[in-house]
């Protein structure tokens, strides 16, 4: 039996009232779920997030349900930590500059949580207990310092060993370590950095002696651009040690984890060839960074990660999960291929690299809503991209968002992701938290209530799904109608969402399988740039396709990375052909290059020729 999701992950999502001192007072308002850890307990799937004072709890990874967890636990602290360890699973979160502690407990839900308590501070751990009884610990979330390890005492959970510096960012090697959208940003040099601190010192009209020597790297991190590496963490496999991390910033689409491999916990770790492992910088909602592997009942390996809105705050974020594995070389790999359409959990063994059984319908297509705000028309909830949106005029119930496919279709699955719009409301509680990050976590359970409708005609239409009295808030909701649904016309009424502002919808896509043909393969070039670090493609577009994936890896049968694009809606609309030129700036200096281009529409998947790909001359 097959159940399906779509990421990113229909959970509850807090809200986060932020008052952030780079702002100058200005509150921010937004949904926060990162930083996930999954683990597997006593039959059932919990997920730790980042800001959410609760924990999320399944039995099929499908339908989720949240749970508040108790008070004693540091629950305005990032990252939090969950590891199983026979009857228990160990809890810690951190929080810059404070020793944190850890907690253990054989009830997850109800505690009580034994506190053991913490020597040093730490940022973005990760607990892993060996299978030879001994405990190791990973921390490390900056672009000064490295991520780092340290065995621990079972008992006191204090340091055994001198602590190891394991990793660090470079962003001339790797091109995926590079900040800025599409990794656009090489880092700077010292001397570069010294120059730009000297005019900082210079503009705030203090004197460089006047300012305590502890916070000088931290004002010169500003200016350097190096990678964040952070957000370890620790998996074993046939005796190997695979130790990920995150990198190279939360708000960027080309957030990503990496891996790195050992003999031993402490290392010495060397680069895997499949790098970054987890990766989805396109599609509706790119991101994939900061993340945690787990084996389900039927063991199959899922990766879960942090995916980026990053529009009303940068740690603006929602959580996604997908399939993962090991190859047969013991490579660790992650298929994020379309990893925002809906994806089939299956009974027993899966196969994690299966294609996705339906397509995007509405793509392009027409739309009209009850109302809309200059700048924020309906189309925006239709052109694949979470960080635009349709806003209604108003905030009185009923305001309505409709699609228009074109022709009666076999429609599989709907997604309905809510979106926020600078909320103008104070905050409902005091503000806490870390002094850089101060915020106030909304405790209140608030409702998401819509009615979905279908028609064959646009005139009399007949109800797909009614939410107008529920006591949930998803605001990434999926209506799935497996056995098919023929319909034209969907329309979305909205009845009640939190603090009754006007209602913003950044996506209402409809999946299922269209009766065309597929599109033909495109035709395309691909190079590297002279660094060796940009893979840069140009692709011949074909009339018949909304949009392709580029997928490549360093070895022909293995391409493990892909970023997914769509044409232009202009182009769609009118069947024009135009070319696309995309730089994809992710690859590993010196590593071989095999691409493959596919092309897509709502009829399915067209694949491309595998191509090596060679440096430019």
């Amino acid at each position: 039996m097959k159940k399906y999701y779509c990421n990113p992950m229909n959970v509850p999502y807090r809200y986060q009232f932020n008052m952030d001192p780079r702002t100058h007072g200005k509150l921010q308002i937004d949904r926060e779920g990162a930083d996930p850890s999954m683990i597997l307990f006593h039959g059932k799937y919990y997920l730790f997030a980042s800001m959410n004072l609760s924990v999320w709890v399944s039995e099929d990874l499908v339908h989720w349900e949240s749970y508040r967890l108790p008070e004693n636990l540091p629950l305005y602290d990032y990252a939090p930590d969950a590891r199983v360890c026979g009857d228990y699973v160990y809890f810690c979160a951190s929080k810059k500059g404070t020793v944190c502690n850890y907690y253990r407990t054989k009830d997850i839900i109800n505690g009580p949580y034994e506190e053991i308590p913490g020597t040093f501070d730490f940022w973005d751990p990760n607990l892993f207990f060996d299978e030879d009884g001994k405990i190791y610990f990973y921390w490390g979330c900056s672009n000064q310092t490295p991520v780092w390890g340290v065995e621990l005492e079972p008992e006191t959970m204090k340091p055994k060993t001198e602590w190891k510096e394991l990793l660090f960012g470079d962003g001339y090697c790797r091109g995926y370590e590079r900040m800025g959208e599409d990794h656009c940003e090489f880092p700077r040099s010292d001397e570069e950095v010294e120059v730009m601190f000297q005019a900082f010192v210079r503009q705030s009209q203090m004197p460089e002696e006047s300012i305590p020597k502890v916070y000088i790297p931290a004002i010169k991190g500003m200016f350097t651009r190096r990678p964040f590496i952070e957000g370890p963490w620790m998996d074993k496999y046939e005796g190997r040690y695979y130790l990920q991390y995150a990198c190279p910033g939360t708000e960027y689409n080309g957030y990503a984890d990496g891996v790195y491999i050992a003999e031993h916990p402490l290392g010495p770790f060397i680069l895997a060839k499949n790098n970054p492992y987890s990766y989805h910088p396109g599609g509706f909602m790119p991101g994939a960074g900061h993340g945690s592997t787990m084996r389900d009942l039927q063991q199959n390996l899922w990766h879960t990660a942090t995916m980026r809105i990053s529009v009303n705050h940068q740690f603006e974020r929602r959580v996604g999960l997908w399939p993962a594995g090991f190859d047969s070389d013991g490579e660790l790999f992650c298929n994020q291929n379309y990893g925002d359409w809906p994806i089939a959990v299956e009974d027993g063994k899966m196969d994690p690299w299966k294609e996705p059984e339906w397509f995007l319908l509405n793509y392009a297509k027409p739309a009209k809503a009850s109302s809309f705000v200059k700048g924020k028309e309906p189309e925006k909830a239709f052109d694949e991209n979470a960080k635009t949106w349709w806003r209604a005029a108003d905030s009185e119930s009923g305001q309505w968002l409709e699609t228009d496919l074109g022709t009666v279709m076999d429609v599989r699955a709907i997604q309905i992701n809510f979106a926020d719009d600078a909320l103008p409301i104070a905050s409902p509680g005091k503000i806490q938290g870390s002094e850089t990050q101060p915020r106030y976590i909304e405790e209140r359970e608030l409702v998401t209530r819509w009615k979905l409708e279908g028609s064959l005609d646009g005139a009399k239409y007949f109800m797909i799904e009614d939410k107008s009295k529920v006591d949930t808030d998803l605001p990434h909701d999926l209506v799935v109608r497996e056995e098919g649904l023929q319909v034209r016309y969907l329309r979305l009424t909205i009845v009640e969402i939190p603090y009754h502002v006007e209602p913003c919808i950044s996506g209402f896509r409809v999946f299922g399988k269209g009766a065309g043909d597929k599109p033909v393969p495109p035709k395309y070039h691909a190079v590297k740039s002279e660094d060796g670090l940009d893979l840069l493609v140009s692709i011949g577009e074909t009339a018949d396709a909304i949009g392709y994936n580029i997928l490549w890896g360093h070895e022909e049968r293995k391409l493990y990375h892909s970023y997914q694009i769509y044409r232009n809606p202009e182009s769609v609309q009118k069947a024009v052909e135009q070319q696309i030129e995309k730089r994809i700036g992710a690859l590993v200096k010196e590593q071989e290059c095999f691409v493959r281009v596919d092309s897509y529409n709502e009829n399915g998947i067209t694949h491309g020729t595998v191509k090596k790909v060679l440096e430019r001359k």
